[in-house]
């Protein structure tokens, strides 16, 4: 399995029960038969709904000791590895946010940090989404994010995004003008596209901002929160494992993704202003205009 699975289910999917919220628990899940997680997860789950649409609402958890362990150890290990792999603006945001090593810090608190920096906000949610609904928030700088953590016998992993790839590898970026400035333009074309259209832009989603790649100084770095917030996914650009291409959009929207293993291969950017400027050409562009 990968390192986790994607908060939104794409248009090829449906959207579960509330009642079967939580079903991904039944799958090859750490904590699938941890009945004290199950129940953490399902109250945690519960007070996203007391959400009502404003900062000062979002939930605050008193996390256990046992959680802001798992957080600990976790970081302790992806923080030596972003010195080296991270690209740098995500160094300086992590830095400018102050995000907190030896603590789960509150959703509602980081929310905060990023709006007063670039008017982009978190909301909670109690489970998976469609794309549509995703992306579409994202054109209001609004991100849908989980507040529970992993569970501690595989702290390394998680099958689901939790509050380390929500706050560690998302929230820093998110206070970066041009990484908001990317996330909205791919939100708001989401607005009006075809289901070909939401399709290409799931797959330029997922190989951008979840599992980006820029070469600095002749280096392949991480930008994508799927890096940042995954040991295995980052580390695989430490040993030469990645395969690694020049960033190709055409190709990255016929390039299917599957969230359930560790990813195959990367696409690589110069800059992220280049990224964006390619983004508004794409858009105009015959190959998505006539999808």
């Amino acid at each position: 399995m990968g390192d986790f699975l994607f908060l939104y289910i794409s248009m090829n999917q449906s959207i579960p029960d509330p009642k079967e919220i939580l079903a991904i628990l039944d799958l090859d899940h750490p904590g699938a038969h941890d009945k004290a997680y199950r129940k953490r997860r399902e109250m945690i789950a519960g007070l996203a709904k007391e959400f009502r649409g404003n900062i000062d609402t979002i939930p605050k958890l008193v996390y256990l000791d046992q959680e802001h362990t798992v957080w600990y150890r976790v970081n302790a290990e992806l923080e030596s590895l972003h010195h080296t792999l991270a690209c740098q603006e995500y160094l300086d945001m992590r830095e400018k946010i102050h995000l907190p090593l030896d603590h789960i810090p509150q959703m509602q608190d980081l929310s905060k940090r990023i709006f007063e920096i670039t008017q982009f906000s978190l909301m909670p949610i109690e489970g998976l989404v469609d794309s549509r609904s995703f992306l579409g928030h994202l054109a209001d700088g609004k991100m849908f994010c989980t507040q529970y953590i992993r569970h501690p016998s595989k702290p390394e992993f998680t099958p689901e995004p939790d509050v380390i790839h929500e706050f560690v590898g998302h929230v820093p970026m998110f206070a970066s003008d041009i990484i908001v400035e990317i996330t909205k333009l791919i939100g708001k074309k989401s607005l009006s596209a075809t289901d070909r259209q939401l399709q290409m832009l799931e797959r330029i989603y997922w190989f951008t901002l979840e599992y980006g790649v820029i070469e600095e100084n002749g280096k392949h770095k991480a930008y994508g929160a799927g890096f940042l917030g995954g040991i295995e996914e980052i580390s695989k650009l430490q040993t030469g494992k990645a395969l690694v291409e020049p960033f190709d959009i055409k190709k990255i929207v016929e390039t299917d993704f599957n969230y359930s293993f560790l990813q195959p291969r990367y696409f690589s950017i110069q800059s992220f202003r280049e990224l964006y400027q390619e983004l508004e050409r794409f858009f105009v562009s015959d190959t998505y205009q006539l999808a």
